[in-house]
């Protein structure tokens, strides 16, 4: 079921009703204008403005679990779960994104950065490292599109590669 568009107030008290009754996201609101939701898995914040919003979707999944789909205005689009808020990998060249997830959170940067790390660890060849840092940045990138501040996860990759080449030198 559709949300009819009213205000930016019920846009909120939406977001927020749905947040109070989940099981892993907290919601902080200093203001009706901007909302940050804590991830209580990882600690990552999505921080969004409330004016930004286009409609807010009552959506359920396979299981009959119910998530919020937010469209913003700019036309991104997150799912909000019970527990993490999941949104789309950014498209990235020279990666086939038909072979990612539609939608990604971002403790599946943890899974990838290991993946990459062992990679690194074992005889893997570079395309296949290079292929593994293509996904590991378009899940970084889409979650920076979408609203959270992923700086360190772009710091993880740089030092890690770095370990890679004084290792190699």
């Amino acid at each position: 079921m559709k949300s009819t568009k009213s205000d930016t107030k019920s846009d909120l008290d939406s977001i927020l009703n749905f947040i109070e009754g989940s099981q892993g996201l907290r919601a902080v609101s200093e203001d009706s204008e901007e909302l940050k939701i804590i991830q209580t898995v990882d600690g990552k914040i999505f921080s969004f403005k409330v004016k930004d919003v286009s409609e807010i979707l009552h959506r359920q999944d396979v299981d009959s679990k119910t998530f919020l789909q937010i469209n913003f205005q700019n036309s991104n689009k997150v799912l909000i779960t019970e527990s993490l808020v999941g949104f789309k990998p950014n498209q990235t060249l020279g990666l086939d994104m038909a072979k990612l997830p539609k939608v990604v959170t971002t403790p599946d940067l943890v899974s990838v950065y290991e993946a990459i790390e062992d990679a690194m660890g074992s005889d893997q060849i570079d395309h296949e490292i290079e292929i593994l840092k293509k996904v590991y940045l378009a899940i970084v990138e889409g979650g920076e599109k979408a609203g959270f501040d992923l700086k360190e996860e772009r710091h993880w990759l740089n030092r890690l590669l770095g370990s890679r080449l004084r290792a190699s030198a």
